[in-house]
Order: structure tokens, then sequence, then C-alpha cells
């Protein structure tokens, strides 16, 4: 009896190792399935990211699926999809966390189960991942801060509008922002304590209550400078300012890039957008799943760059890529 169990016992451990060679040969096949999960799907950053992750999958031979919710503010509608993802065993996931305490637990659920996690763009209050690509964002916030510095002579009063509670991006960016600002005595922020929210409406109803308290009798503003930490609070800001008949007379900082944004930066309604290089950190993000899965060394921290473009320099080459990269070869 002993010896039959023995011989069971052999048995299974040859099948597991069986499996568990099978599975490393998968992961040599290019047959890898790889979940891209953005914060939304709506703004122009994240058909961007989505742009790079497609360039990476087609070089490498690697499937994608692309999902999220289609609003940045749907924290359980991205919870369910890596659930989903991890019930259907996706090779690795490739994930903008849209809050960096909420999707610790589903990240979690992924490690545990060998479902290896990238993060990207956003933090994720957990060391449950593999690397993280991502901007600088609080150097992005800093630079926002010179621009404006630059900009007011050192000397005046500015407001700031936050996007979401929980987002770590732009939480890195505001900070940023108001650690340069501090070191400059002349400039006062009033403040800083709004937020936008996810979307453009959202951001635009934000932004006319901010600016209420500080409009004059004859509609100017009580303010010198104003700065807008992502693509939605940018616009909302933007439209709040031109129905207002005041945009182009305030100084103004945005972040992130669309086509009304750079409208405005040409016709020098904003003085300057601090951009991230979105298409880069998809590509990288998929990248680096790829070389991990193949058992390759990849680096925990990769950063994607970040550039101040403002009217004077827009045309130069590599800011006209920043600012209205082709998507057309990657995006149908």
């Amino acid at each position: 009896m002993q010896r039959i169990s023995g011989i069971l016992l052999i048995g299974l451990a040859a099948l597991m190792l069986g499996s568990c060679g099978r599975k490393e040969q998968s992961k040599t096949a290019g047959n890898l399935t790889i979940a891209v999960i953005p914060k939304g799907t709506t703004h122009e950053f994240w058909k961007s990211i989505h742009a790079g992750a497609i360039k990476a999958a087609r070089e490498t031979g690697v499937e994608i699926i692309w999902k999220g919710p289609l609003k940045e503010d749907d924290r359980e509608a991205q919870i369910s999809v890596v659930e989903d993802f991890v019930t259907r065993g996706v090779s690795g996931i490739v994930l903008a966390p849209l809050d960096e305490v909420a999707l610790r637990a589903p990240v979690a659920d992924a490690v545990r189960v060998n479902i290896p996690v990238v993060i990207m763009d956003s933090g994720l209050k957990s060391d449950d991942y593999v690397s993280f690509v991502a901007t600088d964002n609080y150097a992005g916030g800093k630079l926002a801060a010179q621009r404006l510095i630059e900009l007011l002579k050192g000397k005046g009063k500015v407001i700031m509008l936050r996007y979401m509670e929980g987002s770590a991006s732009t939480a890195a960016r505001e900070q940023g922002f108001l650690d340069a600002i501090a070191a400059s005595p002349g400039i006062t922020v009033v403040s800083s304590n709004q937020y936008g929210g996810a979307t453009t409406e959202t951001s635009y109803r934000a932004s006319e209550n901010l600016l209420s308290p500080y409009k004059n009798p004859d509609g100017s503003l009580a303010i010198d400078g104003i700065f807008a930490p992502n693509e939605s609070t940018a616009f909302g800001m933007l439209r709040a300012l031109q129905d207002g008949g005041i945009a182009g007379k305030v100084r103004f900082i945005g972040f992130d890039s669309s086509i009304k944004l750079v409208e405005a930066l040409r016709n020098k309604e904003i003085d300057g957008l601090v951009l991230q290089n979105p298409v880069r950190m998809g590509y990288l993000a998929v990248k680096t799943m790829v070389q991990h899965l193949k058992g390759e060394k990849v680096e925990k921290r990769l950063d994607t760059g970040v550039t101040m473009v403002t009217p004077e320099n827009m045309d130069l080459p590599e800011n006209k890529e920043l600012l209205e990269p082709d998507l057309s070869q990657w995006l149908n």
C-alpha cells in the first residue's frame, strides 16, 4: 500500500513538473495575452497610451486586450475589469490604477495566482508589481510652477484646480507645483483645495465656481495665474475662461494635450502645457511586461519623460510630435 502511494506521489509530481514546463514554454512561444487596463477610454491621453501598447504588441508578437472604464472616476468598474482578467487567466496585466488604494486588493489577487502586473501612469500603494512605468509627475508639477513664476516675474496670486482624490499621478503634480511655488515668496496660492473631477463637464462647473469669487466688477480676475493638472481640468478651466471673456488675460498652465488645448496654446489662451509621452508609456509598459514574462531582468521604475511646451516652442518637431502624435498607424 505504501509502495502504491509512493508511485502515485511520484506520478503527481511528474504531472506538476510537466505542467510547469508547458507553462514556461508558452512564455517563449509568442502566444502571450496581456491585458492593458487604462483609467478611462475617452481622453486623448489614453488613446495615445493604447497606440503605444499596440506598437509594442506588434513588435513582440503578443496579443493585447484593451479594456477599461469609460470614465476616470469609476473605481468599481476598473476593479471589475481587473478581476475579470484574473479569472480569465491572462499572461500579464498592465494597469493604470484609478485609485492608489482601491486597486491594491485586485492587484494582490492577480499576483497571488501568478499573473504579474506592470503599473503605468499612476502609482499604487503596494509593491505587488513588476515595474512602474510613468512620468515623473512631481517634476512635471514643478515645471508648471517654474513657468508660471517666470511669466509673473515672481509676483502675484495664483489658484490651482485639483483633479480627483485618490489619483497618485495628479496628486504628485499638484504637490510639485505647490512646493515650487512656496519657494517663490512673491507668489501666493489663494486657492488649492477645489477638485475638478474626471470629466470636462465637472471640471467646467468646478472652474466657474472657483473663478467666481475672484471676478472684479469689470469682469477681469483678481488673480494672476492658474494651474490645472490634467487634460480634463485644463479643458474645463479653458472653457470657463473663454465663456467669461477672459481667456488669454490671465496666465494659465495646463497638463497634457488635446486638439482644443493645442488650439488654445497657439492662440495664447494657454501659456504652457506640461506634456508627458503617453505613446512611449504604453509602449514601454507592454514591452517591459513581455521582457518579464520571458525571464529577462527589468527595471523597477521607468521614467517616460516630461516637457514644457509653450506658444514659442510648440512648432519644434519634437514638441509637435508630443502635442499632436499621429496615431493612425496604430488605431483604426
